[in-house]
């Protein structure tokens, strides 16, 4: 068996490294115990995504509820043939994932196959499903089962879910908008999308980043400097967006280079080194 899990959690960290080199890049600075499950926890996410953003032509409602069905099979019984749900599974059951948080993430899921707007209740809802349960997931592991400071990280660890999340949606506004016909953030008019209606979105932002940073000051030191990375690597999305007329982010996918990657690398490095974060 020891054969079979090494080769299905392979699969999850191919997965990673294949859809996402910013959150590959800051696993590989977690200390060497955690970036497995947290491979394994991101594959798992990363197929399911996948399942409702791309897969034209298929029936992507039959596919995500076997994948669901599947997924809860696979915790039940502890094992999969799906490589990526194996792989998830040995993390839900080695550190006790709440099944709450997989439910609520398929709820959102499931809210990509049909809801085309939100209001504030239902944008709420979707981000705690699609990305605040993801943060709660890894904060599983980073805790090692210390409730008690599972319990005083979680709202930051939800609040750095969902800045994350609403970054990609300013930063897929184009995307979702104009090909998938999902309009995320309640109350926005993206034909005709204003300064005033970005930058409420962009406070909204900013309080969630705010929230994340001060705990990850405090997270476990095994967890702290990759996870304070992946914070700074979208805080300088963040930033590049906000430079943005509204028209420019209608138009174009704002991207990090991978030289700004490497300098925000290399100044988190020295920050650490002086502990001063």
């Amino acid at each position: 068996m020891h054969l079979f899990h090494n080769t299905s959690q392979q699969c999850s960290k191919i997965t990673t490294e294949t859809y996402s080199t910013s959150f590959s890049s800051a696993i590989k600075l977690l200390h060497k115990d955690l970036r497995t499950p947290i491979y394994n926890i991101y594959g798992f996410v990363r197929f399911a995504d996948e399942i409702v953003d791309t897969f034209h032509g298929y029936n992507k409602k039959q596919l995500l509820d076997e994948f669901k069905m599947e997924t809860y099979n696979a915790i039940e019984r502890g094992i999969s043939l799906n490589p990526v749900l194996h792989s998830f599974q040995l993390t839900v059951n080695e550190y006790k994932i709440d099944s709450a948080l997989i439910d609520a993430f398929f709820k959102s899921m499931e809210c990509d196959l049909c809801k085309a707007k939100y209001d504030c209740e239902a944008y709420a809802a979707y981000i705690y499903g699609s990305a605040e349960v993801v943060g709660l997931m890894c904060l599983y592991v980073f805790c090692a089962g210390d409730k008690q400071e599972y319990e005083k990280l979680k709202p930051a660890a939800q609040a750095l879910g969902a800045a994350f999340q609403k970054v990609n949606f300013l930063r897929d506004i184009k995307a979702d908008y104009q090909e998938l016909n999902r309009t995320y953030f309640p109350g926005m008019d993206f034909k005709n999308f204003t300064p005033a209606m970005k930058q409420q979105i962009e406070s909204e932002i900013a309080a969630d980043f705010v929230k994340a940073y001060e705990g990850i000051l405090q997270l476990p030191v095994k967890a702290r400097f990759g996870v304070y990375v992946a914070y700074k690597y979208y805080l300088s999305l963040f930033k590049k967006i906000k430079k943005v007329q509204p028209a420019k982010i209608m138009e174009h996918r704002i991207r990090i280079p991978n030289y700004s990657k490497a300098f925000i690398l290399a100044k988190a490095s020295l920050r650490t080194q002086f502990n001063i974060l």
